[in-house]
């Protein structure tokens, strides 16, 4: 059975432009294989484990308390389109 799907909720190229917006041009000059990833994942579980990948290249450029800050917004968009062992918990370092 398919899960409901969220009014409003965000779609797979929502999450993938928010991704690439944060990588911008420089992140996809630097970081070309990470773009491409990005922008060929097939589905909203590809584009889940591609968060390390660009938080990495995101810190590289723009430092990673920036990243950190960035991500956190683009994980918030993953609500309800994941299986629940698939989402972000809470750190126990309080961060």
């Amino acid at each position: 059975m398919a899960k409901p799907k969220l009014l409003n909720a965000p779609t797979l190229n929502d999450i993938r432009h928010a991704m690439l917006d944060i990588l911008g041009d420089n992140g996809a000059q630097t970081y070309p294989i990470v773009q491409l990833r990005v922008t060929y994942a097939e589905d909203v579980q590809d584009l889940w484990y591609l968060r390390g990948d660009v938080m990495a290249a995101v810190a590289a450029l723009n430092g990673e308390v920036s990243a950190r800050q960035q991500l956190a917004d683009i994980s918030a968009m993953f609500k309800g389109l994941l299986p629940s062992g698939l989402s972000a918990r809470p750190s126990p370092l309080g961060h």
